[in-house]
């Protein structure tokens, strides 16, 4: 759709074409590089979510699993245990969330693959669907959840809203009802019982419910699937609609931003992966940071001060002062500097604990950090200006704005992420297989030897 779209909401018809978009889509018609992409958003998320069954939030939500009872179709991953479709939605999508280790879409704003992959993989699961039907799914959720965050804009996020719990909640409603065979007017209206559901405050950033977004959003998606799929009613322009999800929601609606070359355009390939296990926003300064720590004049025994530029937009994001827990690391662009100019390994996720937030030498690093926002930075970009009490002055910057196009770099990297992630889990023949049938997932018939080497032996 190249022609130019009325950018006025009143006139938008962006519930309908998103939903016919979403519904037509075949595995045939995507292109080598979405699906190679779609593949590492999988195999990223398996392996973050593998680590992340055994927090305890996930716990949590699974002990509440089994006091409710439920029939066992899906895997619940990480742990030899099982549950109903929309009880592995909410569990394996908070597992995948609770190391806040996964992939982030600045289209959507937020994380895409928690919300969406939890739910059309418990519904392949049940529905016995084979691995063509599963890529073609998560694609067609990601590219709405991706078209939806541009409609909202960032005005949506600026608002207070978390984006990959409200906007994630249409991703995984559109996967669902791809996964489904629901026609246009049924995912229409699976979209507008997403819409009504949508939720998920920033404010919670640092707690299980951040985690817990992820999970709502990919079992509410699929319950808006189910429910449209059983003849339950709901507005089909939603999105639109006065006093609808954009009306309420933002504003910086945009309906032309969310139509944009519709069925030619794909966000998939703009999926960047993390390597540092902490909020996104901490990833461009974690690298300045490294950048000043290599820098042959550095002396981390002889720093006096440190200014941290970041975009203002992160300041509201993960800028905990005086972070006590090892989910407040995550969230500190404070303490995540001081890591870094400490060599500290911000990979592995260990690191995050309560005792690296107190340790006197990261403690005593970290208060000698100032945060300011500069908007003259990229949303990703960062500047640190490090300064030495024999008068040397350290500056570096770092941006991680544009994806990465080496896709054979990122798979190698995804390969050994999921290795130091996986491996202390399920193990390494199972770590294998998974490798193996990730990475030639468009020819698995079924999908059951894939579900059996993500659980413990």
């Amino acid at each position: 759709m190249s022609h130019a779209i009325d950018d006025t909401i009143e006139h938008a018809e962006v519930t309908r074409l998103l939903a016919e978009n979403s519904s037509g889509l075949n595995f045939d018609h995507l292109p080598d590089d979405v699906i190679f992409v779609a593949k590492q958003c999988i195999l990223d998320w398996l392996g973050v979510t593998i680590a992340g069954a055994s927090d305890p939030l996930v716990q949590i939500l699974r002990d509440s699993a089994r006091a409710d009872g439920g029939d066992p179709h899906a895997t619940l991953v990480g742990v030899a245990e099982r549950g109903s479709v929309r009880q592995a939605a909410l569990i394996n999508g908070a597992a995948g969330h609770a190391l806040d280790y996964d992939d982030v879409l600045r289209p959507l704003g937020g994380h895409p693959t928690a919300p969406i992959m939890p739910a059309v993989l418990a519904l392949a699961e049940r529905e016995g669907l084979d691995g063509g039907a599963l890529l073609t799914a998560f694609v067609a959720g990601l590219e709405t959840e991706a078209r939806v965050g541009l409609f909202v804009g960032g005005g949506h996020y600026e608002a207070g809203w978390h984006a990959t719990a409200t906007v994630g909640t249409f991703g995984a409603a559109a996967g669902s009802a791809r996964s489904m065979g629901l026609d246009a007017d049924q995912t229409a209206t699976a979209l507008g019982i997403a819409a009504t559901q949508a939720a998920g405050l920033k404010s919670m950033f640092g707690t299980m419910c951040k985690p817990l977004h992820a999970g709502k959003a990919s079992e509410n998606g699929l319950l808006a699937a189910d429910l449209a799929s059983r003849g339950f009613t709901s507005r089909a322009d939603a999105l639109e609609c006065f006093q609808g999800f954009g009306y309420t929601q933002s504003d910086s609606v945009s309906p032309a931003a969310a139509l944009e070359d519709l069925g030619a355009l794909f966000f998939a390939t703009q999926t960047q992966f993390k390597y540092h296990a902490a909020c996104y926003g901490t990833h461009s300064p974690i690298e300045a940071a490294r950048k000043a720590r290599l820098n042959p004049g550095f002396n981390r025994n002889g720093v006096s001060k440190v200014e941290l530029k970041v975009h203002p937009r992160c300041m509201s994001v993960c800028n905990i002062q005086e972070p006590e827990t090892g989910l407040e690391v995550k969230f500190s662009l404070r303490h995540t500097a001081a890591l870094s100019l400490s060599d500290a390994p911000t990979g592995d996720m260990n690191l995050y604990s309560v005792e690296t937030a107190t340790d006197p030498d990261y403690v005593a690093l970290r208060r000698k950090v100032a945060v300011s926002g500069d908007p003259n930075l990229t949303r990703n970009g960062s500047e640190i200006i490090v300064h030495q009490t024999d008068g040397t002055v350290i500056r570096e910057v770092a941006d991680l704005t544009i994806p990465s196009s080496d896709y054979g770099d990122t798979w190698s990297r995804l390969q050994d992420k999921f290795r130091a992630v996986a491996t202390p889990v399920v193990g390494d023949a199972k770590m294998e297989t998974i490798l193996r049938m990730v990475g030639d997932l468009e020819n698995q018939g079924d999908l059951s030897a894939l579900m059996a080497a993500c659980v413990p032996s």
